[in-house]
């Protein structure tokens, strides 16, 4: 079970960029996305931190459209999530919305994976085996000396002060260089985690600067802030405490395989998709005799790369406890030798091969900072109270937030009906003028709204008109769908 959790996932400020354009993809990924999209990867340097060795104290953005653009969308990966968790609906807003960029954000933590093989398989100088073998086969098999080197914790215990302060300032970094001085107006969301940080930011306070003041509304995407019991009950100062103390031992590091293996839940990911996107068709051996593998993900019979990566993903055949990865995409074939897969659903299988394939950039973090996750679970009240006070959170704007909000939620999210109370109460407690809320708790997986077919997909449908009113400066009325 812990091992195929990791198949989901998932200078100073305002100083100048480096961008540096991308070479063209391979000829795989085709994510539905018009060709002549500009897309640039952007380098910002961001406050130092106390502790972080100066090479970390930056972030990456992978740009969609074109830099002149008067709107710039910032969108937020969630837990374990990257910048490439946006590959699909980046591209496709900015061509159905006037005048608009999109940049998504590869926290500072994505300098720490080493993504060399995964990028030259991608170009063809390797092989998935060859890749599966490096990241992960000599985890299993001894003879493989060839392999990834995995980082000491123990070299890297400042990661455990990289939580929601420091990914604000990163993220305030982004957003003033994404205005250029005012140029550019700004929209902020996210995915998850990402929708928690995108309502949180709002609220923050930025050396008496309030978030909400630098953009002009908030996405949040499966995940929100405003209400905080409606993702569970809210932490007490004790339980942050002893959290906090505990990474000091166990590591910075979020280790959703308990078993001193953080790394290994973005390579999978990545391994299990670029095998899928790279030979479709060919035998799923590496993952069927794999022994760390759990049961549960080894389909009945034997199948494709594609199909093994079906049937970790979609929600029929991923477990209960997966609810963090899964979408509405198809099946194992009922026939072939190894077994296919049909895509009956929103999400074609090929969408989660592309996106989770990606590098540079990817849609998982391998090093994901624990501390993160333990902030923004107390921030989702966005009340400014003895644990945010403990954990130096600056949740200090709550009431003032002014900007409107739109927020989407599906069958995770959507649990007790939980992002739109958080929206909801997120307006009560503040001046948002307006909400508006989708709902699709009973057709979509947390992953669907960035993985399904653009033109299926009820949440770009839905978000390209909220955004062309923000951006045109109209307030769009509250709604609930």
């Amino acid at each position: 079970m812990a091992l195929a959790t990791g198949v989901s996932l998932l200078a100073a400020c305002g100083g100048p960029s480096v961008v540096t354009p991308l070479a063209a993809p391979p000829s795989e990924v085709a994510l539905g996305a018009p060709t002549s999209v500009p897309e640039a990867v952007l380098t910002v340097p961001t406050p130092p931190v106390a502790g972080t060795p100066a090479v970390y104290d930056k972030v990456q953005v992978r740009r969609f459209g074109s830099p002149d653009a008067s709107h710039v969308l910032v969108l937020v990966p969630g837990t374990n999530g990257g910048a490439g968790d946006f590959d699909l609906v980046a591209p496709y807003l900015v061509t159905h919305v006037p005048d608009l960029q999109v940049w998504s954000e590869m926290r500072r933590e994505g300098a720490l994976q080493d993504e060399s093989l995964i990028e030259s398989t991608l170009a063809g100088r390797t092989t998935p085996t060859q890749a599966f073998d490096y990241y992960l086969g000599w985890i299993a098999d001894k003879s493989i000396t060839h392999h990834y080197q995995p980082l000491d914790p123990a070299h890297f215990a400042f990661v455990d002060q990289w939580g929601l302060a420091v990914a604000m300032n990163d993220l305030h970094a982004v957003i003033e260089r994404a205005r250029d001085g005012g140029r550019h107006t700004v929209v902020l969301g996210g995915h998850s985690l990402g929708g928690t940080d995108a309502a949180a930011y709002a609220a923050w306070d930025f050396n008496g600067t309030p978030g909400f003041t630098t953009i002009k509304g908030i996405v949040c995407i499966d995940g929100c802030a405003g209400s905080a019991g409606a993702f569970g009950p809210s932490p007490s100062l004790a339980s942050v405490q002893q959290s906090v103390a505990q990474l000091a031992t166990k590591g910075p590091w979020l280790d959703l395989l308990g078993v001193g293996l953080p790394w290994a839940t973005g390579a999978f990911s990545q391994v299990g998709a670029l095998a899928a996107l790279k030979e479709p068709t060919a035998p799923a051996t590496a993952f069927e005799q794999f022994p760390l593998l759990p049961a549960e993900f080894k389909p009945p019979v034997p199948v494709t790369n594609e199909a093994q990566l079906g049937y970790a993903f979609d929600v029929k055949t991923s477990p209960p406890g997966l609810k963090l990865i899964q979408v509405h995409s198809g099946h194992v074939a009922t026939s072939g030798d190894p077994a296919g897969w049909v895509n009956t659903g929103i999400t074609p299988i090929q969408n989660v091969a592309a996106v989770f394939a990606q590098a540079p950039l990817a849609a998982a973090e391998w090093y994901y900072p624990e501390r993160l996750s333990i902030d923004s679970g107390a921030a989702a009240g966005l009340q400014q109270n003895d644990v945010a006070q403990f954990l130096g959170l600056r949740l200090l704007h709550t009431a003032q937030v002014d900007v409107p909000l739109y927020a989407f939620q599906t069958a995770l999210g959507g649990a007790n009906d939980a992002v739109a109370a958080s929206a909801h109460a997120y307006q009560a407690e503040s001046r948002i003028p307006s909400v508006v809320v989708v709902s699709r708790t009973s057709t979509y997986s947390h992953l669907d709204p960035l993985l399904a077919t653009p033109s299926e997909n009820a949440f770009l449908q839905s978000v390209v008109p909220w955004l062309k009113k923000v951006d045109a400066g109209a307030v769009p009325p509250s709604s609930s769908s």
